[in-house]
């Protein structure tokens, strides 16, 4: 008998390598190159965004599994913190079960890290963990000091190309999110920093913040109400109306949107905002790890694209009960 499972992350609803290599023992590897920003200081008239004041959360991530029933065939995955311009993230212990015959790790196009495992054999009564200790140092996200000169980019490479589509919930395409984009375009704005300020303000003022069930962005759009998915979401499908590319940004129990902008130069960068809480354009006090960035993934263990990477759990067992599999992700003492 085949069990298979999956489960998110985040409270609402939210041959493989055998060696520690694989993982970056002391760092894990980093982003895309285009979130990457160089050390320079800010300059006057800097359009990059700096990073400032950082500070350092100890997580424990992984797997617990517990079974009273013979396992094999185990196959599990894990989505694990990766480094951005705002975030390092480094290994700092691990514990790996002799039970845990294989794994390696993945990126999935977009800002998504996995931990792959594979067990052959698990017997009834065990108990076999896989988790790391990670050090996560993350800093605040100071704004430009000039952004007239900032642009919407002409051209997007492929890697651009998937955060100008709709996604899982943010349905760029509904008529009621593109005529709600015809009127902000109607109205003239300086420059481009301006322009997505226009779709920020217009979000938080049509959108009042109330918890509920997930709906798409539109549905947010038509009610007047929602919360930071799906302010998110309406101000991400928003932008990429406005052909600026856009992106969510998951931390714990929250998320927030990037949009990108391009300066004199042709070089890209990733702006954040809060659309829900207090108010923040373009920067970000936020020390909370960054967890994902993306809303459109194509995970290989599913059918459908998916906005979140959760976790996943597969195996054959040997009896009538189900195995235990307990994914870890706690803030920890060290």
């Amino acid at each position: 008998m085949s069990v298979l499972g999956s489960t998110g992350l985040l409270n609402r609803r939210h041959a493989l390598c055998r060696g520690l290599a694989a993982f970056g023992m002391c760092s894990l590897p980093q982003a895309n190159a285009q979130d990457q920003t160089d050390e320079k200081p800010e300059e006057a008239g800097d359009t990059r965004l700096s990073y400032e004041t950082p500070q350092v959360q100890n997580w424990r991530i992984g797997l617990v599994l517990k079974t009273p029933v013979t396992c094999t065939d185990v196959f599990a995955t894990f989505p694990v913190p990766m480094n951005w311009p705002e975030q390092k993230v480094t290994v700092t212990g691990r514990t790996i079960d002799p039970q845990v015959t294989a794994w390696d790790t993945r990126e999935l196009g977009g800002g998504v890290k996995q931990v792959m495992l594979k067990m052959a054999r698990v017997p009834a009564g065990s108990t076999v963990e896989m988790t790391f200790n990670i050090a996560i140092e993350r800093s605040r996200i100071i704004g430009p000091t000039q952004t007239d000169g900032l642009v919407i980019p002409a051209k997007v490479g492929r890697d651009l190309r998937l955060f100008l589509s709709s996604s899982p919930y943010i349905d760029s395409s509904n008529a009621r999110i593109k005529a709600a984009w015809r009127g902000l375009a109607a109205q003239e704005v300086p420059n481009a920093w301006a322009r997505v300020e226009q779709i920020y303000d217009f979000v938080r003022d049509k959108v009042k913040y109330v918890e509920g069930d997930l709906k798409n962005a539109s549905q947010s759009l038509r009610e007047g109400r929602g919360d930071c998915e799906e302010m998110t979401s309406l101000f991400v499908a928003l932008c990429r109306n406005a052909k600026i590319p856009a992106r969510m940004v998951w931390i714990p129990e929250h998320c927030y949107p990037e949009f990108y902008l391009e300066d004199a130069s042709g070089s890209g960068h990733w702006f954040p905002c809060q659309a829900a809480g207090t108010r923040q354009f373009g920067r970000m006090d936020e020390y909370r790890p960054v967890l994902q960035k993306g809303d459109r993934f194509k995970v290989p263990e599913k059918r459908t694209t998916t906005r979140y990477v959760s976790e996943f759990f597969k195996c054959d067992k040997k009896g009538n009960s189900n195995p235990d599999p307990n994914f870890i992700r706690e803030l920890i003492d060290v």
